[in-house]
């Protein structure tokens, strides 16, 4: 995407990531609701009088308007679309890793709509308190199809036949459940928790380990080798 030219008016847009740049501005990674992954300098941002201070912050729903060409679009307006209360604690961390899964996974310049509705409503969930784990594996399973990683949890590849709720399963990465040989290791489960899993039922404190067990796995394995930052502060949080 590097010669592409892009620009957007009032798109509602989340910052997922700034840094500084030069002496007075940013640059900033964004996730917009119709052009997906941007990244965008704000010219003075980090000034003492900008207006944009308090506004280019992580979790707020904003309206980004950029124009320019090349990898890095220039920022001409950013304002406040709705108020969001703070995250704090856990959900905070749960915001963060949210951001550094789509860092991980989505490229600029690929529009994701579903995506930021599915990040949208994780925020929200996240912000009513309570166990951040549901939202975040939601999330998860929502990304990984996005990115054409989806997950086959409701049909047997092996007999190409839909899953026996009283069955149990190996789920193989990249290709799905296959019934469990007998004392088999690997990632098992039984029909019904994948099913649960797959319709984001996750009420079940087992239902919801298991989906954490499964997301993580399918995740590392696209991560090839690379580690996420917030995983390792929210374990460390829980201890």
């Amino acid at each position: 995407m590097s010669g592409s030219t892009s620009s957007a008016d009032h798109e509602d847009s989340y910052v997922l990531h700034a840094w500084p740049y030069q002496e007075t501005s940013q640059i900033l990674e964004a996730l917009g609701a119709e052009h997906g992954r941007v990244g965008l300098v704000a010219r003075g941002a980090r000034r003492p009088t900008s207006r944009w201070r308090s506004v280019l912050q992580p979790f707020l729903p904003l309206r980004l308007s950029w124009v320019g060409r090349g990898a890095l679009y220039t920022l001409r307006s950013a304002e406040h679309a709705s108020f969001a209360p703070a995250l704090s604690g856990l959900a905070l961390m749960g915001g963060f890793y949210l951001n550094e899964l789509i860092l991980n996974f989505v490229r600029r310049g690929d529009p994701h709509p579903g995506l930021f509705i599915a990040y949208s409503q994780a925020l929200a969930e996240l912000r009513a308190g309570g166990d951040p784990e549901p939202a975040l594996r939601r999330f998860e399973f929502q990304l990984l199809a996005e990115v054409g990683y989806g997950l086959n949890l409701d049909h047997d590849v092996l007999n190409d036949a839909p899953l026996d709720p009283a069955g149990v399963y190996e789920y193989r990465l990249e290709q799905g459940p296959v019934p469990a040989a007998a004392g088999g290791g690997g990632l098992t489960f039984t029909g019904s928790e994948l099913l649960a899993i797959g319709r984001g039922e996750l009420s079940s404190p087992v239902v919801l380990r298991l989906a954490k067990r499964l997301f993580r796995a399918v995740l590392a394995h696209y991560l090839d080798g690379r580690t996420l930052k917030t995983r390792e502060v929210m374990a460390a949080m829980r201890r």
